[in-house]
C-alpha cells in the first residue's frame, strides 16, 4: 500500500484509541516526511533512515508497505481498535459541533482537523478551541481566538464547512468565559463546566441555568463533567438540578451535548431519558482533540440511539442551511 496512507491511518487509529500523543505524532510527522519526498528519495533506504522525522517504527511501516504488503503494526492496530459498524443514527450524522485543534489543547492544526472531516463525509465540524480560564489546554485569549477567526473561513471546501466557535467555560457564577461580543460572532457556543466540579447541588444548578439562560448558548457540554474509564482514571458526576436545567434547556433552545468520548459517556443515560422527557433538543459531538477522535461519533450514536433519541431532535442530524437556522435563532 500507499506507504503515507499507512502512516496517516496507524496515526488516525491510534488518536481514535486515545493512545498516547507522542506516537500518533511520530507518525503523522513521518507521513509529513514521506508527503515532501519522490519516489526515488522514498526507495533510498539508506538515505530514508538519516532523515529527521523518521524513526525505527515507521521506516518499517514504510518499507513493509513499499513491499506490497500492509504494515504489520498497521493490520495489528486494526485489529485491536476493532471498528464496529454503523448504526443507523451514526449514518444520518451530517455534522460535529464540538473538537479541539492545536490553537487549545488539541493535537493537530486546523487544517488536518478539517481534512478529517471532510474524509468522514461530515458537512460541518465546528472548531471550538478552549476559553482563556482554562490555562492548562491553552485556553484562547480574545485576541487570540480573533486571530483564529481571520483563518477560519479558508478551510471551507465543496460541500464543507468549518464553523466558528469556542467551549466557554460556565464560570463558578455561571457567567461565560469570553467577551460577550466576541461570542456573538461565532457560529457555535458550547458551555460546559470544567472547575468546581464537586460544587454543592443548589449552586452547580444556579450556575448552569446561568449559563443555558445565556442568549450566547448553543450547547451544553459533557454536562455532569464525569470520568468513568482511562488514563485520567475516573471522576464522579457533578450534582443538580437535571430537571431544572434540562427544562431550561427546552426553554432556550439549547442543545445538550450526548459527548461521544468512551471515558466521559456523558450525560449517563437517566440524565438523557429526563432530557428527553423535558423536550429537549440534543448535539452528538466527539469532543476530537485529534483527526482520528472525530469518529468517536460512533459511539455517541450508538448511545443515543440505545436511549430512543429521535433523529429530528439531534442537530448534528440536519442539514447546514437548518442547523444555521437554529443557530440563528432569536435569542431574546
Amino acid at each position: 500500500m500507499d506507504p503515507l496512507d499507512a502512516l496517516t491511518e496507524i496515526a488516525y487509529l491510534l488518536e481514535r484509541e486515545r493512545s498516547s500523543r507522542y506516537k500518533s505524532k511520530a507518525f503523522r510527522a513521518a507521513a509529513d516526511v514521506v508527503a515532501g519526498l519522490s519516489a526515488d528519495e522514498l526507495r533510498d533506504a539508506a538515505a530514508l533512515r538519516r532523515r529527521p522525522g523518521i524513526g525505527e517504527s515507521t521506516f518499517r511501516v514504510i518499507q513493509e508497505a513499499l513491499a506490497g504488503d500492509v504494515p504489520s503494526y498497521l493490520a495489528d492496530l486494526r485489529e485491536r481498535t476493532g471498528v464496529a459498524g454503523r448504526s443507523a443514527l451514526r449514518e444520518r450524522l451530517r455534522g460535529d459541533l464540538h473538537a479541539h485543534s492545536d490553537w487549545s489543547d488539541g493535537l493537530t492544526p486546523n487544517d488536518a482537523m478539517a481534512a478529517a472531516a471532510r474524509r468522514l463525509g461530515h458537512e460541518y465540524l465546528a472548531l471550538t478551541d478552549h476559553s482563556p480560564r482554562l490555562t492548562v489546554a491553552n485556553g484562547l485569549s480574545a485576541e487570540r481566538l480573533e486571530r483564529q477567526l481571520e483563518i477560519v473561513p479558508g478551510f471551507a471546501g465543496e460541500g464543507f464547512t468549518l464553523l466558528t466557535g469556542i467551549e466557554v467555560d460556565i464560570l463558578a457564577d455561571g457567567g461565560l468565559d469570553q467577551d460577550d461580543a466576541l461570542l456573538a460572532r461565532l457560529d457555535v457556543v458550547v458551555a460546559s463546566v470544567h472547575s468546581q466540579l464537586r460544587m454543592d447541588a443548589a449552586g452547580m444548578t444556579r450556575r448552569m441555568l446561568a449559563a443555558v439562560r445565556n442568549p450566547r448558548t448553543d450547547v451544553l457540554g459533557h454536562c455532569t463533567g464525569r470520568l468513568v474509564e482511562g488514563s485520567r482514571g475516573t471522576r464522579p458526576p457533578s450534582e443538580f438540578d437535571a430537571r431544572a436545567v434540562f427544562a431550561a434547556c427546552a426553554e432556550h433552545c439549547v442543545a445538550v451535548e450526548i459527548n461521544s468520548r468512551p471515558e466521559r459517556q456523558d450525560p449517563p443515560d437517566e440524565l438523557i431519558a429526563i432530557a428527553l422527557a423535558e423536550g429537549c433538543l440534543f448535539s452528538i459531538d466527539s469532543d476530537a482533540h485529534a483527526p482520528g477522535q472525530l469518529s468517536l461519533l460512533d459511539y455517541g450514536a450508538e448511545r443515543a440511539e440505545r436511549a430512543g433519541v429521535p433523529a429530528d431532535r439531534i442537530v448534528t442530524t440536519w442539514p447546514l442551511e437548518r442547523l444555521r437556522t437554529w443557530l440563528d435563532r432569536d435569542r431574546g
